[in-house]
């Protein structure tokens, strides 16, 4: 399934001008008008692969939130560099699983926002699956 949605991408990248070269980790990098716009470009590739969003795919988000964690708030160039609080950007993720069926997310928030990751925890924690990679293998500096 996913090698299948992933050459899918590839074509519906291509159809609509986009660039498929992949990066070093394996992924395409599209310069793509907003973080909904690559789950949109992701939807469209699991149905040309002949699935069904929700039913026989989900989708998982590795946000690495703190690569965009900028003097307390979090900067996603993806939406016009808008500056979200912890608060804030907890919301707006929980938009993105309102409108995709995304089961996990990963470093939704920098390793260091500890009462950012609790306010998380307490909006989506029921709803999804919240992995704390780098909340949990970073190592304190003193």
């Amino acid at each position: 399934m996913g090698s299948e949605v992933f050459h899918h991408l590839a074509k519906v990248l291509k159809s609509k001008g986009m660039n498929t070269a992949v990066g070093d980790e394996g992924g395409y990098a599209p310069n793509l008008g907003s973080n909904a716009e690559a789950l949109a470009v992701i939807a469209e590739a699991v149905k040309a692969a002949g699935y069904e969003l929700g039913k026989d795919i989900t989708l998982a988000m590795d946000c690495a939130a703190s690569e965009f964690y900028k003097d307390g708030k979090y900067v996603l160039a993806g939406e016009g560099n808008k500056a979200f609080t912890s608060e804030e950007f907890t919301h707006f993720l929980e938009e993105l699983t309102k409108q995709y069926p995304i089961v996990s997310i990963e470093d939704g928030l920098d390793e260091s926002d500890w009462e950012g990751f609790a306010y998380q925890t307490k909006v989506l924690g029921d709803k999804i699956q919240l992995v704390g990679d780098e909340l949990f293998v970073t190592t304190p500096r003193s």
